[in-house]
């Protein structure tokens, strides 16, 4: 009997341990941040991961782009470093235009809450002009909630506001300094090297890091073979205290040379971005770019906004800014993303850049939510590969169109380009799915490539009808036949950029089938 006694007393403490140290076991250890250097890698002395850091993910920008993704994976609990070259509040005269598409995205990220306390306008829709005739071009939104159009702001206030809400996450760290380099080891990005405001050099490691650092990226040759084309410039102006004639709406001149632009950005400011051919614009500084202003432009602007025009570039305070696009060309590498105008751009006519930008972004969301973490460099950069063709949907719809349309849209001596112009303006002006089918496409509410495709050649041939009826000529046959062929020579030539398998035969890429990777 004192057997048995002594062999349940025995089991009893066993059991006991056993049930203490399993409940220690579920309670969160806390992680030192004492850290040692050995060989420039900055190791916990904790074992906060395979790879030795505290980060999951660096992001390089904090822009529309950064700014977002940082919120996005910070939200899904992962441990961003956010590295951005200045946290003040940017002053730019592009991307302050939302298209209703990339507001779904925004509520899709959960962010829409920063287009408002920043007096946002809405936006319903295009107003276009040409020779003195105007038509209205409304988003398709009849199926939407109410809230859902597009927004324009000041650009600044916007990423100032997601700045903010990525940075009020306890995962999130945001920190200003300007990236020098990615550090590579063995053909795998570990992470990058950047200096702080006070001169600092410090290094940052995590085993995935996203660059975002906009259209005059220095990083982005390290991933990508970038095809940079700069074939306008905008010269930006705030128009003040003026009612625009269609309230609500984007307006575009259909202007000689090429277009102008015309949207609130605030309760009481208008900007106008003028489009100017080629990368040189008259000089700002001894008045050039004034007399170019008011001898030029200001008689081709809508009578309604004439003043308003002539007062601002009497003001002075004239921005410009290249118009940059460059198709995306991965070369994919481990350890290492591009996001945003760093990878891709496109021309600003459309406003598509951060539909773009946040449909990405949702798209690598999805892709990256089932793992784990990311320490597997090698498989999950064959995974992530599937990125680059999931996102053609949206991206080459929005790249494609905007290419388009900005030849379409600029004056041509050539009659036959000149026929397109036209007929472009007399098939929108038609209504129903003339009009609509084209504004869907380019608010990014219906993004298909093939619908893009069949509208574009529908203008065309809209256009050769218009020749031909009621009695065809030689000379109008010709004109029709240069018509299709200059319609031609506008679009496949973008499209085999954009990658016509990519963009048609999505289902053909093998990429997109792959599962994420599998832990050990």
């Amino acid at each position: 009997m004192d057997h048995y006694i002594a062999g349940t007393l025995i089991a009893a403490v066993f059991l006991l341990l056993f049930v203490v140290r399993r409940n220690d076991s579920k309670k969160p250890r806390k992680v030192s941040t004492t850290y040692k250097t050995q060989n420039d890698v900055f190791r916990s002395s904790v074992n906060a991961g395979k790879n030795g850091s505290p980060t999951d993910v660096i992001i390089v920008g904090a822009g529309v782009a950064g700014a977002a993704l940082a919120h996005t994976l910070g939200k899904d609990g992962r441990r961003v470093h956010v590295i951005e070259r200045d946290v003040t509040e940017p002053d730019r005269i592009v991307g302050e235009l939302l298209q209703p598409g990339g507001y779904l995205k925004l509520v899709e990220l959960g962010l829409e809450d920063c287009v408002e306390e920043i007096d946002a306008q809405q936006v319903l829709g295009y107003a276009l002009f040409k020779d003195g005739k105007s038509t209205r071009l409304s988003y398709p939104l009849e199926k939407f909630h109410a809230d859902v159009s597009g927004r324009s702001f000041h650009n600044g206030r916007f990423i100032q506001r997601m700045r903010e809400k990525a940075a009020s996450l306890p995962n999130v760290r945001l920190e200003q300094g300007t990236v020098t380099s990615l550090l590579e080891e063995n053909g795998t990005i570990k992470g990058v090297q950047y200096k702080t405001k006070d001169g600092q050099e410090p290094r940052a490691y995590a085993p995935l890091t996203i660059v975002c650092d906009g259209c005059f990226s220095n990083l982005r040759r390290s991933l990508c073979k970038p095809k940079v084309d700069v074939p306008s410039c905008f010269v930006g102006l705030v128009l003040e205290n003026c009612q625009l004639p269609f309230a609500n709406h984007g307006h575009v001149i259909l202007a000689d040379p090429s277009p102008i632009l015309f949207y609130p950005i605030s309760s009481t400011e208008v900007r106008c971005l003028v489009d100017v051919p080629g990368q040189k614009v008259p000089s700002i500084s001894n008045g050039e770019m004034a007399n170019y202003l008011k001898t030029m432009v200001a008689p081709q602007v809508p009578p309604e906004l004439h003043e308003a025009f002539i007062s601002a570039v009497e003001r002075g305070n004239i921005r410009t800014m290249p118009n940059r696009s460059m198709p995306a060309d991965p070369q994919p590498t481990p350890g290492a993303l591009l996001m945003g105008d760093a990878f891709n751009m496109r021309h600003p006519l459309t406003g598509g850049g951060m539909t773009v930008a946040l449909s990405d972004i949702v798209v690598l969301r999805n892709l990256l939510k089932p793992l784990h973490d990311f320490n597997d460099a090698a498989s999950l950069g064959r995974y992530l590969e599937s990125f680059y063709t999931l996102r053609k949907p949206v991206a080459s719809t929005i790249n494609t169109l905007a290419g388009a349309l900005y030849k379409v849209f600029s004056s041509s001596p050539d009659q036959a380009r000149k026929e397109m112009r036209q007929a472009c303006f007399d098939y929108l002006s038609l209504g129903g799915v003339f009009s609509t089918g084209p504004v869907a496409l380019l608010s990014g509410l219906n993004p298909r490539p093939l619908s893009l495709v069949l509208h574009f050649f529908a203008v065309a041939i809209y256009g050769v009808g218009r020749l031909l009826l009621p009695f065809p000529s030689p000379k109008r046959m010709w004109i029709g036949a240069r018509l299709i062929s200059g319609a031609s020579g506008i679009i496949f030539p973008i499209i085999k950029a954009e990658g016509v398998r990519q963009m048609f035969f999505p289902a053909t890429i093998p990429a997109v089938y792959r599962a994420p990777p599998v832990e050990d």
